[in-house]
């Protein structure tokens, strides 16, 4: 062998570079958090979870439909999206006072504001309507 090249001793226990193993981290005892941890909430007895959340989604379609179908049945050549709107504004918001009856939803307001805007919009271009077959009648 050469002086440059030194043979390693009889017992050499890196000699081929393995990793060491790394730190454990320190044990705590049962029952708590290590540190940065936060501890977990308390269970108490009888607790189900979260509660259901509410479905507030017929109310506000009511309300859309309803504005919309307002909207139309005051533009007199609108009136037949006026009249389908407010079929749907009134199928919606009767759903939807159904659920906030039930408790299953908080938005009564929403569905009864649909629901009038539904029905006037349905009714302004009936009133449209017939006052043109009146005037048709008269002319002719």
């Amino acid at each position: 062998m050469s002086a440059t090249n030194p043979q390693p001793g009889p017992y050499d226990p890196n000699q081929y570079g393995t990793p060491q193993p790394p730190n454990q981290p320190p044990q705590y005892p049962a029952g708590y958090p290590a540190p940065g941890h936060p501890a977990a909430p308390p269970v108490y007895p009888g607790a189900t979870g979260m509660p259901m959340q509410q479905s507030n989604g017929m109310g506000t379609a009511a309300l859309v439909c309803g504005i919309i179908g307002l909207v139309c049945g005051i533009t007199y050549f609108l009136w037949v999206f006026a009249i389908i709107l407010g079929i749907l504004a009134i199928i919606f918001g009767a759903v939807g006072k159904g659920k906030v009856g039930r408790g299953e939803a908080n938005n009564g307001g929403s569905a009864t504001a649909g629901l009038v805007c539904g029905i006037l919009g349905m009714v302004i271009p009936a009133i449209y309507l017939m006052a043109l077959d009146a005037a048709i009648d008269s002319v002719f």
